[in-house]
């Protein structure tokens, strides 16, 4: 099969218009149409329908574009990691992270490296976890910041940072941080916590349940800062990072609350594919990610 026709398949599909991927292709309409059909033919199925506004896939047209677009998003991959390989002055890497994350932890670790590798572009994308790990496995990102702890055979992880879950509150309930309390106690106020499909939400649902405990949160919300926020305005106690949450305790504006069981310390790791090698600048992101950035940098 000519890998040409596939070319071309993608780009009439990207743009679903025959002329728009043949000035793109720098080819004539014709010869677009006939590449088409020809695949077509090969495959034995149409792959377009016609439409007064151009061309939509089909359904083996979709299925064919899906697989396309993740080939396509590796081979631009490799070839901006062989460019980046060679030199550490130019090239890009794009970085998957949360809202929470990139905000309380990798703003300063971004301005570290950028200072030191002022030619390297990052393109910094924010779903959730189970976003940045589909984004990993189809070539989207290079690198994903995420909460472990988090298993696949199809990754390579390295911790970066420690982080300790933590129980806040604000004024109303603030008499229950005077003294450590039992989990049960904690859990008959109304609970704050993250959406279910989180890697941090999983972690905290799990350490209830070791003790026993199966809770129904009052709000369930997208990021840690509306959990601090909706803490601070009396809805109830919040899970959150206490790293990120410290000045806020000190200041008063919220009420750290104990358990007697405590909760386990966990990670913050960063996440690359096994068998797709590091570019020499991811590898240099990584290496600023082990160090502590200071306040001044």
């Amino acid at each position: 099969m000519n890998l040409e026709f596939y070319r071309t398949f993608y780009y009439v599909a990207q743009y679903e218009n025959i002329s728009k991927a043949a000035e793109s292709l720098y080819i004539t309409q014709p010869a677009v149409s006939r590449a088409i059909k020809q695949l077509e033919d090969e495959l034995g199925c149409a792959l377009f329908l016609r439409t007064p506004k151009g061309v939509r896939l089909t359904q083996e047209g979709q299925i064919l574009y899906t697989y396309l677009k993740q080939a396509f998003n590796f081979i631009e991959t490799a070839e901006k990691k062989i460019d980046s390989v060679r030199n550490v002055q130019s090239g890009e890497i794009r970085v998957g992270v949360s809202d929470t994350l990139c905000k309380h932890y990798l703003v300063p670790y971004l301005k570290l490296f950028n200072t030191l590798y002022p030619g390297i572009k990052v393109h910094v994308t924010c779903p959730n976890t189970p976003g940045i790990i589909n984004l990993l496995k189809s070539g989207g990102i290079d690198l994903g910041i995420i909460n472990m702890p988090y298993k696949d055979d199809k990754l390579s992880f390295k911790s970066i940072l420690e982080v300790q879950d933590c129980f806040v509150t604000g004024k109303k309930l603030r008499q229950l941080s005077y003294q450590l309390q039992p989990l049960s106690e904690i859990v008959k106020n109304p609970m704050l916590l993250l959406e279910k499909n989180s890697n941090s939400r999983h972690y905290i649902d799990e350490y209830l349940l070791s003790h026993s405990i199966n809770v129904t949160p009052a709000f369930e919300l997208g990021n840690m800062d509306l959990l601090v926020h909706f803490a601070k305005f009396d809805f109830g106690i919040a899970c959150v990072l206490r790293n990120f949450v410290e000045e806020d305790i000190q200041k008063g504006a919220l009420y750290e609350i104990k358990p007697i069981e405590r909760i386990p310390p966990r990670h913050v790791g960063v996440a690359w594919l096994k068998d797709m090698p590091l570019s020499a600048a991811s590898s240099k992101l990584i290496d600023i990610l082990d160090y502590q950035v200071t306040s001044d940098i």
